[in-house]
């Protein structure tokens, strides 16, 4: 797992620092198509691939589909610069068994911007280390696909990177590349440190998990952390009506279509209840 250093993982901080570059000159090559190319793609990545793929599926195992579309979404998980699903399960994982006490990789009880950014900088590299990570994540590790995508979580980025530039040139990949990948790791890194730092509580968990709306707007649900918290293995985790969580409602349409199954979901009336009691 990650550990505190005080030395920089220098390949970490160069790519990040690469990648905020590589944004902020995004906005000197706009053009309407690589926009809109730039915004389906941070759905599809950070929707599909953090939320429904990483986090919900391969993480909680809150619901289950064909194996075709496990991998999609793995694919797009690996189109975050996040790691490889090992790497990113198993350290979810942990989180939640440690969740802000000693062990929790990115708890802001050790200051907003170790949680938000620095666990990853000062720290050992693990986005590729499959060994390290396959004791995590023992049934993955099983699965020669997810053993190799770990390895080489990389080679997604670069395929789209290369297809990206054949289709629109530079602002194709200023967009659809680092302008994406940089607002959607900020988005992602946001529930490691806002949800535990800002927000309602509506559950009286172990940790400092938080509700956060702007939190979740900006993730598709993901904010809805206490929530979260206290059902980790519900689908859905914004329990409430007011409270959007548009991944979940993407699962809902694949088991109204007959395409997920073994859905788990948390009592909403429960939660209502348990709020209004506050």
């Amino acid at each position: 797992m990650t550990t505190r250093s005080r030395s920089i993982n220098w390949p970490t901080a160069i790519t990040f620092a690469i990648f905020h570059v590589g944004a902020i000159a995004a906005l000197f090559h706009f053009t309407w198509t690589a926009f809109l190319t730039s915004a389906v793609l941070f759905w599809m990545t950070i929707s599909w691939g953090i939320g429904m793929g990483y986090h919900r599926l391969l993480t909680h195992r809150s619901y289950v589909v064909p194996k075709w579309i496990e991998y999609l979404f793995a694919v797009c998980g690996t189109l975050t610069l996040e790691g490889g699903p090992l790497f990113w399960v198993g350290t979810h994982r942990i989180h939640h068994q440690n969740s802000d006490k000693e062990g929790d990789p990115h708890t802001p009880r050790d200051g907003a911007w170790w949680a938000h950014l620095l666990w990853m900088i000062l720290g050992q590299a693990g986005h590729n280390n499959t060994k390290e990570y396959g004791r995590y994540v023992p049934e993955l590790s099983r699965v020669p696909f997810y053993r190799w995508l770990n390895t080489y979580h990389y080679v997604p980025m670069i395929a789209m990177a290369a297809v990206l530039y054949l289709a629109g040139g530079t602002p194709m990949v200023l967009w659809g590349i680092f302008a994406r990948v940089t607002l959607g790791l900020h988005c992602t890194w946001l529930v490691n440190s806002a949800t535990h730092l800002w927000g309602s509580r509506r559950f009286q968990t172990r940790d400092d998990s938080r509700n956060n709306w702007w939190v979740a707007a900006m993730t598709f649900g993901e904010g809805w952390h206490n929530n979260h918290h206290a059902h980790p293995n519900s689908a859905r985790h914004g329990l409430a009506w007011y409270e959007v969580d548009l991944t979940w409602y993407q699962i809902s349409l694949l088991e109204k279509l007959g395409i997920a199954s073994r859905v788990k979901v948390a009592s909403v009336e429960q939660a209502v209840a348990v709020q209004e009691a506050a």
